[in-house]
């Protein structure tokens, strides 16, 4: 009999979480993608450097930027790249150096915009696979904590363009 193990290939790591924000889905995305680079560090406290590498400040597919962020007190330095904007609905980041990508969709439903966001690991090196779970519980953990945070922001933005 033959056994298969899986060396070499990809495993991917996924953690979702989704939100209804009272706020036009221009709003929500605005917030997120158009501003991407000065409202991230506010919804991702880890982040200590975040640099934008084109020039100008309009945001693009092919666009690519730098991110540093601390990890369990290392520094982390990862390039990324826009891989999707499509104004209101979709923007999806995806690093250059280290397998992630970030996915970030809005549309609107009812009275609110639902807010989806998805971060995937897309591939873990052989020796963290029996952390498989743990780093699946952390994943998925932070993604809610991304999307109420971002909910929490816009809505004080809103408030404060109301008053």
């Amino acid at each position: 009999m033959k056994i298969k193990l899986p060396f070499g290939h990809s495993k991917r790591v996924v953690g979702e979480a989704s939100i209804g924000i009272k706020a036009s889905s221009k709003e929500v995305f605005s917030f997120i993608a158009e501003n991407f680079f000065l409202n991230y560090p506010k919804w991702t406290p880890d982040i200590v450097a975040l640099e934008y590498l084109e020039e100008g400040n309009s945001i693009f597919v092919g666009a690519k930027g730098r991110q540093v962020r601390e990890d369990n007190g290392a520094l982390v330095e990862s390039l990324f790249e826009i891989v999707e904007y499509t104004p209101y609905s979709s923007f999806i980041l995806q690093g250059s150096n280290i397998p992630y990508r970030n996915t970030y969709l809005t549309a609107r439903e009812d009275d609110q915009t639902r807010l989806t966001f998805r971060f995937e690991l897309l591939d873990i090196e052989l020796f963290m696979r029996p952390f498989e779970k743990l780093i699946r519980i952390a994943i998925e953990e932070g993604a809610e904590n991304a999307v109420e945070k971002i909910k929490e922001l816009v809505t004080i933005q809103c408030l404060q363009r109301a008053s």
